[in-house]
């Protein structure tokens, strides 16, 4: 059990909400996003621009290849500590019925859950004049962790626990192509990506008994799938220093065959931002989700909001970020602050980004490697 958020943040790519219909949280790819508070829709102009808004590639005139992995896990309502309280609790001892009673109130609070997402992947950009494209071979996760039957706490030495959560989650491998065009000098751009997704879908339970939880053990077998979905996006660059841009994922609402027979269908998600250039070295972007997104954990929606800055100095050899984030349709979430920076020396960069919740201890981080020429 000390390793659950761990092992439920590495098994992002497990899990499978409790209906037919799901629409997931707009996941953080990438560590210049993830360090200026998940902003992304209308900065991206590198090889991530296939993720996070394919008109992006035609912005500049790069080519740009990388390799980038992301993380991010929220824990509402303290249920790791709880769980783990339980774990090192006597059940033996008489005089700690008490606290086992709390243990259990605790976890059965409403919205007590565990939510994780996770990318990973490579990424390429190329141009031709005003024409730009890319592709991407790439794993997007999400995963929940919630309570399927409340917890109990009964008798007085040994004290009975009993409980259990329901783990659910999906995998989506992809392959990703897209295509960009820039009119009038950069001043708008469109794009568009089409994607032919594998999809793995899990579904599995475990019991809380105040024994250690090892979560890779109650996933169950996968069931495999594959459908094409695809994505648009555009940017209006209407001054030098402004950008306006907006994104649409999952159009054609693509469906997996979950492990109970029934289908899996993604509902379109919508992204817009805004990027302000006071002057050439200092970015100023937001982001919003225009729909709000239902998650794999019942009742609770995502819809973020996301701020941050970007300072670069000598010519991006060093780049610095900050920014925050908040769940809008979460009254528990809280403001999370990022940050994160990036070194460039020549064609080479790296960049890394992070967040943490210290609140209810969610996590955010990124990191990446690519040649940018």
């Amino acid at each position: 059990m000390k390793h659950l958020f761990i092992r439920t943040l590495g098994l992002a790519a497990l899990v499978l909400i409790s209906n037919q219909v799901l629409a997931g949280e707009f996941v953080v790819v990438g560590p210049r996003a993830a360090g200026m508070g998940g902003a992304g829709v209308a900065i991206t102009t590198d090889a991530l621009a296939t993720y996070w808004n394919p008109a992006g590639l035609a912005m500049t005139q790069t080519v740009d290849i990388r390799m980038q992995v992301s993380a991010q896990g929220t824990d509402r309502h303290g249920m790791v500590q709880a769980l783990q309280d339980i774990e090192d609790l006597d059940l033996n001892n008489a005089a700690n019925a008490g606290r086992a009673q709390d243990l259990a109130n605790r976890l059965n609070r409403p919205g007590a859950s565990l939510s994780a997402s996770g990318a990973a992947g490579l990424y390429f950009k190329g141009h031709f004049g005003e024409h730009a494209f890319g592709f991407n071979v790439s794993d997007v996760a999400t995963a929940g962790t919630f309570l399927s039957r409340q917890v109990t706490a009964t008798g007085g030495g040994p004290i009975t626990i009993d409980g259990q959560m329901a783990l659910r989650g999906l995998e989506a491998r992809q392959a990703a192509f897209s295509y960009a065009y820039a009119f009038a000098d950069k001043t708008f751009a469109i794009g568009i990506t089409a994607k032919a997704i594998q999809g793995a879908a899990y579904s599995g339970s475990a019991t809380i008994n105040g024994q250690e939880l090892t979560l890779s053990e109650n996933f169950g077998k996968s069931k495999l799938s594959t459908a094409f979905a695809m994505d648009v996006g555009a940017i209006y660059r209407p001054a030098s220093w402004l950008r306006l841009g907006i994104v649409a994922k999952d159009l054609t609402q693509p469906e997996f065959d979950a492990p109970d027979g029934t289908k899996l269908k993604m509902l379109p998600q919508v992204r817009g931002g805004v990027a302000v250039n006071p002057y050439s070295s200092l970015t100023l972007t937001a982001d919003m989700d225009v729909t709000s997104n239902k998650t794999f954990v019942p009742g609770i929606k995502s819809q973020v909001l996301s701020v941050g800055a970007e300072q670069t100095i000598l010519n991006e050899f060093l780049s610095l970020r900050v920014g925050a984030f908040k769940n809008v349709q979460d009254a528990a979430s809280t403001i999370t602050p990022t940050a994160g920076f990036g070194l460039r020396v020549f064609a080479f960069r790296m960049d890394f980004g992070a967040g943490y919740d210290f609140r209810e201890r969610g996590i955010l981080g990124s990191l990446s490697l690519s040649l940018t020429f």
